[in-house]
């Protein structure tokens, strides 16, 4: 199981987190967007290091057409010398059609799409074959010499996709070569749903889906209370229902998405038990969580990352949990 740090957003942070995350030992590094690019921080990230894959975790896939996507990817996967890897979400309605003013239908079918898109495009810049992608949603058609990027890589950047809800983990069990799994998750939600779900639609002669986690870890008290808040932000959503109904837990999407529809933020902690924040979070000094993540994911997840929600912290935060699990593996 590899253990990959987060890159805070931000391009002044981006070189000092790459490059301790390199130092402490993790294996990967990889940064999200909320607040900033997606792309722009990794750029730095793989001048400053020679070593660890980097990523983007998740870069907004619908806000972007695939060309634009094709070739900021294909510059990465080049100048870091293969060590890019493309993650790609679909966001939510609201913000595709309201923050980026895009457009939003079908996102699993366009999140298909996008990706044979991506991959059409790449085939033709490595092969010199006619581009003819011809998609529901995306066409790309045109590519002449002139706009063929230099030195192709060898290989392409693997896809990773976000998925929670059932639609979106078979795309990703069809077309991507990675899923990163919601930190909104539970081990019964994961066995019951999402294993079944990539295993009945991943190809056999595919390779296996990489599964990429950010589990929430609690270290102190502070920490629990972030779990928790970031726990009520994320229940409110509807996308992220099945995953309390797996429990029981219906009704709680409907109190806290009727809250922050209300703009009552700062009540919607309370909702959330302590019991639900044990279901979802490992918690205790760096050796419990260690072994609590090895009890729940060895075995079931390729690549792990340590999720303190709240404040943003670098690697350095997690160093000694790095060790606590490289010891039980």
């Amino acid at each position: 199981m590899k253990i990959d740090a987060w890159i805070r957003e931000g391009l002044d942070r981006a070189v000092e987190d790459a490059r301790l995350s390199e130092e402490i030992g993790f294996d990967g590094a990889w940064n999200s967007e909320a607040k900033s690019d997606a792309f722009l921080g990794l750029v730095l990230a793989a001048e400053h290091t020679q070593r660890i894959q980097l990523g983007s975790s998740i870069a907004v896939a619908f806000s972007r057409s695939p060309m634009n996507v094709a070739y900021q990817a294909m510059d990465l996967q080049r100048y870091s010398q293969g060590r890019f890897v493309l993650g790609l979400g679909p966001q939510i309605r609201p913000h595709i059609e309201d923050r980026f003013s895009m457009t939003w239908s079908k996102p699993a079918a366009r999140m298909k799409d996008f990706v044979a898109a991506l991959r059409s495009i790449w085939h033709s810049w490595a092969t010199g074959e006619k581009l003819d992608h011809r998609g529901e949603f995306y066409r790309h058609t045109l590519m002449t010499p002139n706009f063929v990027p230099p030195a192709v890589p060898d290989s392409a950047p693997k896809i990773y996709l976000a998925g929670v809800g059932p639609k979106m983990l078979r795309v990703a069990a069809e077309a991507a070569d990675g899923l990163f799994v919601h930190p909104f998750l539970t081990e019964r939600y994961l066995h019951d749903v999402l294993l079944p779900t990539v295993a009945a639609h991943r190809l056999e002669d595919d390779a296996p889906l990489e599964l990429a986690l950010s589990p929430f870890v609690a270290l102190d008290e502070n920490d629990f209370e972030a779990v928790r808040t970031k726990m009520s932000f994320y229940g409110s959503t509807p996308a992220y229902r099945p995953v309390l109904e797996a429990h029981g837990w219906g009704d709680l999407q409907t109190d806290l998405n009727a809250l922050s529809k209300q703009n009552r933020w700062g009540e919607m902690p309370a909702l959330i038990t302590d019991d639900m924040v044990y279901t979802m979070c490992s918690v205790g000094d760096e050796k419990q969580v260690a072994a609590d993540l090895k009890r729940r994911y060895d075995g079931v997840v390729q690549r792990i990352r340590f999720n303190r929600p709240g404040d943003q912290v670098g690697p350095v935060r997690f160093a000694g949990l790095v060790d606590a699990l490289r010891a039980v593996e």
